[in-house]
């Protein structure tokens, strides 16, 4: 056969390590066709945000690490650059995957097509339509400048449409993080792994909530941070709710002196699995994650998103996601509702494609154009 396709894969933070696992699995069944090199930017740096998700997502170990560590969103993304450029003209991959919409996403994109490297982007197309958010400049960015665009859902393909990309270059396959979703949930059904932690919370409490809060807008603010956590205070009146604290927030709550009810249950960020045999048995779940949005809706699961937009509208409109903001009205309401109707819960269904072969359908069509250029 002839020399296989190299490809370039770029892990950054967190919700990044969901949507690599599962196409790496299918390159490495396809691996007389294509060889892959895995670089972390290191963005991500905490071990309990990063590394451990590669053990437990058996993510194989990275080829480079560059190590970035934090900083502001202009000094990172220039870490980024500067060391993934002479790595990527070492390597003189055919393309340059990048996922979602961090630092790491743009950065990437950038140098890559600086070099004249092909760009395809894994949930491409996305658009809050608020560009306050620091994820929206980089999803806008790296869609300008990307040659091959992967779309979840079919807002996606709209908003590149509309922006002129090239409708041959849009593809949509579905969604690699339910991929890694639905191979996780049967592999914890199976009893494959041991999940001490989220084990020991569900057997303390048998119905409950679980927060994840990290968005600077949410939490960078006093009373923004003050008056929220209040209001989660009272919707945990009604079941407790279970809060895995990202370092950013558990440092402004200290930081605020804010104190948290013994109904809401601080614990240390959770890996990928127990996170997942977590929430997945919650009664509710309260987010302004953009991922969690979209898990929640492939499993079913109310969820309730502390934002005033979302960038992933499927998930209102076929899912189980609704779009609350954080006033605390309608915060309150939005939670006695999910409460009210927890007897009447029945399966979603899961929007079109989201069926476990995204990443199946993003390489056969790598394979088949990525090999037709050679």
């Amino acid at each position: 056969m002839s020399e296989r396709i190299r490809l370039v894969l770029v892990a950054g933070a967190r919700p990044n390590f969901m949507k690599i696992a599962p196409v790496m699995r299918e390159i490495e069944r396809r691996s007389g066709a294509f060889e892959a090199i895995l670089v972390h930017t290191g963005q991500h740096y905490d071990q309990g945000m990063s590394d451990v998700f590669f053990d437990d997502l058996g993510i194989p170990k990275p080829d480079f690490h560059l190590d970035v560590g934090s900083g502001s969103h202009a000094v990172q993304t220039a870490a980024i650059m500067t060391a993934f450029e002479p790595l990527l003209e070492a390597q003189q991959p055919d393309c340059v995957l990048v996922f979602g919409d961090v630092n790491s996403t743009l950065a990437c994109s950038i140098v890559a097509k600086k070099l004249n490297v092909a760009v395809a982007h894994v949930e491409a197309g996305l658009r809050s339509g608020d560009r306050d958010m620091p994820e929206e400049i980089n999803r806008i960015v790296t869609d300008s400048i990307s040659d091959i665009f992967f779309v979840t859902e079919p807002s996606g393909a709209e908003h590149l449409a509309r922006e002129g990309q090239p409708p041959d270059a849009i593809h949509h396959v579905g969604h690699v993080m339910i991929d890694n979703l639905l191979f996780e949930v049967d592999r914890l059904a199976g009893g494959t792994f041991e999940t001490p932690i989220s084990d020991a919370l569900k057997a303390r409490f048998t119905r409950y909530g679980v927060i994840t809060l990290h968005r600077p807008s949410n939490v960078d603010d006093e009373a923004k941070l003050r008056d929220l956590m209040g209001t989660l205070a009272q919707i945990s009146a009604t079941a407790p709710l279970i809060f895995p604290v990202h370092p950013r927030t558990q440092a402004r709550i200290e930081s605020f002196g804010i104190d948290v009810p013994d109904s809401i249950v601080l614990v240390e960020p959770l890996g990928y699995r127990e996170f997942l045999n977590l929430w997945k048995d919650a009664a509710i779940v309260l987010t302004d994650s953009g991922g969690l949005q979209e898990e929640t809706t492939g499993l079913g699961i109310p969820c309730l998103t502390l934002r005033e937009n979302t960038e992933r509208p499927i998930t209102i409109d076929e899912g189980t996601n609704r779009l609350v903001g954080t006033a605390r009205p309608t915060m309150l309401a939005a939670a006695a509702e999910v409460f009210a109707h927890e007897a009447d819960a029945v399966e979603a269904p899961r929007p079109g494609l989201w069926d476990g072969r995204a990443s199946v359908r993003i390489m056969d069509v790598l394979e088949r154009e990525l090999g037709a250029e050679r």
